[in-house]
């Protein structure tokens, strides 16, 4: 049995960031040999994984890709727990790697994306992600992705913080058209650029437009100026108001970010005149990077006075 001295443990260390008594276990299982070591650790990615997994995530990438056809567009968001390690070259071939994957296999959900091999690796997705997790040091999540088929058009703003696919209704004459591609990406644009919750007025759930009706009657009636106006007048004042409420949250209503004199649907149908077709907005789908999730809070000051006290 080789002699594990300390210099070994603490070599072992400062390559793969595992504690000291794993180290040591590991050199002792491998009988010194600190390649052999290094191999152990990794095949105990799990615990190092498990002991990161407490860390927030909420920083990453959200990232699109289209197959060879450009007929279908995988996006996902991968979360990681600083913005530094989002921008590392190894963590975005990783993505890359996952969305490769996505397309190929089309998986139905996150747990069934980690199951599938990992392009050009001895790994599964699962497999992939821990030794990632090993070997950057951070915790890391594959939060979401989705597939959408079809006419497409995608777009990925500030470099991994916003990503939107847009599906559209367009025939041959349309889709075929120089211009088609230009106008394809102005509407991600718009999704991207204009919070937006619904594609248009018939696709606003009656329960949500119930809702907004209930708000603005009650602010109106709240409001002494319209104290003695009877039923029927508030009822065509709401009207008005709702008009309102599908300008701001429809997309098909907004007003088109590049003129506003026109809105978006608008924007659609001269486009479709001027290509010689037809042209409707199937759907959009936008990740917001880290959206929902809670962030981590930094406070420098308390991180030195506990340092200090070690």
């Amino acid at each position: 049995m080789a002699a594990i001295t300390a210099k070994m443990v603490a070599d072992l260390r400062a390559q793969t960031g595992c504690g000291m008594m794993e180290c040591k276990k590991a050199l002792t299982a491998s009988n010194g040999d600190f390649d052999e070591a290094v191999k152990v650790l990794r095949e105990k990615g799990l615990a190092v994984a498990a002991k990161k997994a407490t860390r927030i995530a909420s920083e990453g990438v959200v990232d699109i890709m289209l197959s060879e056809d450009g007929k279908t567009a995988a996006m996902i968001e991968v979360n990681a727990e600083t913005d530094f390690v989002a921008k590392n070259e190894k963590f975005q071939e990783f993505v890359r790697g996952l969305l490769t994957t996505i397309i190929a296999h089309r998986p139905a959900d996150v747990e069934a994306l980690k199951t599938l091999p990992y392009p050009n690796s001895d790994f599964n997705v699962e497999g992939k992600l821990k030794d990632m997790i090993f070997t950057i040091g951070e915790n890391m999540n594959i939060r979401r992705f989705l597939i959408v088929d079809g006419v497409l058009s995608t777009y990925i703003h500030g470099k991994g913080t916003t990503g939107v696919i847009i599906n559209f209704e367009a025939d041959d004459v349309c889709a075929a058209n120089p211009g088609f591609a230009e106008f394809a990406k102005n509407i991600a644009l718009q999704v991207a650029a204009m919070p937006v919750l619904y594609l248009n007025k018939e696709s606003v759930p009656a329960a949500d437009l119930e809702a907004e009706k209930q708000i603005q009657l009650t602010l109106m009636k709240n409001d002494p100026k319209n104290a003695n106006k009877p039923e029927n007048i508030l009822e065509k004042m709401i009207m008005g108001k709702m008009n309102k409420f599908y300008e701001k949250n429809c997309l098909t209503e907004q007003s088109y970010i590049k003129d506003d004199n026109m809105s978006v649907s608008q924007y659609v149908a001269a486009c479709a005149k001027e290509f010689g077709g037809n042209i409707a907005i199937k759907g959009f789908s936008i990740y917001e990077r880290g959206e929902g999730l809670e962030k981590k809070e930094d406070n420098f000051a308390e991180e030195i006075a506990s340092m200090m006290k070690k």
